[in-house]
């Protein structure tokens, strides 16, 4: 039986696409849902923590006793989570957040030529900010969207972020992940990696929830201790 904690928490959770504007009616986005981040952030609601969902645009609802500040853009995102990362314990990063961004054009593009070239420059890292811009001391939670060599890819990712805990996932297979209601994923731990299999988003979540508690616990535990 999963053990049950008493002490409450000020959590974090991102969700969701960003939207990069190229003109006043396009714009540069993802498949994310959002579906995974908004049943976490239920999820650790549930238990009883206080959340704040930080999001990028979805059709979701969002859910109940849960703090929301909806964003639209990377660097919209990275300035809700700078003013208000400080004042938690815990940062679960499940955004999908663009790598890239382009200057807004400040009216409709026009197709004129048969060619269009688009130059495009990096967003802040959101997450890889966490540990040194913004000196977040807490528990990191990191999530990895992949198409290929999957474990490495979020082991290299844990590292380099200075994660407690990266959850990723198989993106190419089809069925799970992006606008899908089910998904398996594999946490990768430091020492160590465990398989979630394929179960519905909602399901993991509360499995996911009770890990990353589990972690957040024991490192406060072990704080205290020394």
């Amino acid at each position: 039986m999963p053990r049950r904690h008493t002490a409450f928490v000020n959590i974090l959770v991102t969700a969701g696409p960003t939207r990069e504007p190229l003109d006043p009616v396009r714009f540069i986005s993802n498949r994310s849902s959002g579906k995974m981040g908004y049943e976490m952030a239920a999820a650790f609601a549930h238990a009883g923590h206080t959340v704040l969902l930080v999001s990028g645009p979805t059709a979701l609802d969002v859910p109940d006793h849960v703090d929301f500040l909806p964003v639209e853009t990377a660097a919209e995102m990275y300035e809700a989570v700078a003013n208000h990362l400080g004042r938690m314990e815990v940062a679960v990063f499940a955004a999908a957040v663009a790598d890239y961004t382009a200057t807004a054009a400040p009216q409709k593009i026009k197709k004129s030529t048969d060619t269009f070239t688009l130059e495009l420059v990096k967003t802040r890292d959101i997450l890889g900010s966490a540990r040194t811009t913004l000196g977040f001391a807490g528990t990191l939670i990191g999530f990895a969207a992949e198409t290929e060599n999957l474990e490495a890819n979020a082991r290299e990712k844990l590292t380099r972020k200075g994660c407690n805990l990266i959850i990723a996932n198989d993106v190419s297979k089809s069925g799970i992940g992006f606008d899908s209601d089910q998904n398996e994923v594999i946490m990768v731990h430091p020492d160590h990696t465990e398989a979630l299999p394929l179960a519905s988003k909602h399901d993991l979540a509360h499995q996911l929830v009770q890990a990353i508690l589990e972690i957040h616990f024991s490192a406060s535990f072990l704080k205290t201790s020394n």
